[in-house]
């Protein structure tokens, strides 16, 4: 469906998982000219789900077209278990991508995707870009977490945790930013609880408000919510500063 010198589209929510897959994109020269960002509804198997409404403000920082995927695009019958809804998931996404490989000149050649360890995405959305007939660019996949967070903080990433969900994260990390006071932290709830240094497991959720790839820096307002087990930040204004 595309060809060599078609566009690349990022699979984007603004965390710092798929900022670091564009990130790595744009320093390899592919040419990213959209960004795709799906917003699902309640929990998902497929999808990082808090902030995803901050993105808007994010492709304006990176100077990049971006397309939401929006709730309502999504089919109204409940899957019955995780394998079901994954794939229902997918199917809005995949039908973005298909539209924008016909109105792209040249299609789409690519997708980048900031997977880490989890197959039951990685083989979703490889199955995709076969379907699609584009590659994927997926970065992250299978490297070590220390080593990735070392380098997103030495490119300059400013990463914020937005949400928290596992034994040993309590409210005070709630708008703390993953530095590497955080990692070495998160490396001792590794060692007590399991936790993944990455939040791979949905330990907790990032936002990434400012990186080498940005104009911008993008300022949060919010106030926490906790419900003594896990917790969220309500944005109450965001702006790019």
């Amino acid at each position: 469906m595309s060809d060599a010198d078609g566009a690349w589209v990022s699979l984007f929510s603004g965390g710092k998982d798929s900022s670091w897959a564009l990130y790595r994109a744009i320093e390899r020269g592919l040419p990213v000219e959209r960004l795709v960002t799906v917003h699902p509804e309640g929990d998902s198997y497929m999808y990082h789900v808090p902030a995803t409404d901050l993105t808007a403000l994010a492709a304006e920082s990176l100077g990049i077209e971006l397309i939401d995927v929006e709730p309502e695009d999504f089919g109204a019958e409940a899957a019955v278990d995780s394998s079901s809804q994954g794939d229902d998931e997918l199917e809005p996404l995949e039908a973005a991508l298909a539209d924008l490989d016909r109105e792209l000149p040249g299609g789409v050649a690519g997708v980048t995707a900031g997977a880490v360890e989890s197959e039951y995405q990685t083989s979703r959305i490889r199955g995709m870009c076969d379907r699609l007939g584009c590659d994927l660019f997926a970065p992250l996949w299978r490297q070590d977490p220390r080593e990735l967070a070392d380098a997103m903080l030495d490119a300059g990433f400013e990463i914020t945790i937005v949400q928290v969900a596992a034994h040993g994260l309590d409210e005070s990390w709630l708008g703390r930013t993953l530095d590497r006071e955080a990692i070495a932290d998160l490396e001792a709830l590794h060692e007590d609880y399991g936790v993944h240094i990455l939040g791979e497991g949905g330990e907790f959720e990032t936002f990434v408000v400012d990186g080498p790839h940005m104009d911008r820096r993008i300022d949060l307002a919010y106030e926490t919510e906790w419900d003594g087990t896990r917790g969220r930040l309500r944005i109450t204004d965001a702006r790019l500063a």
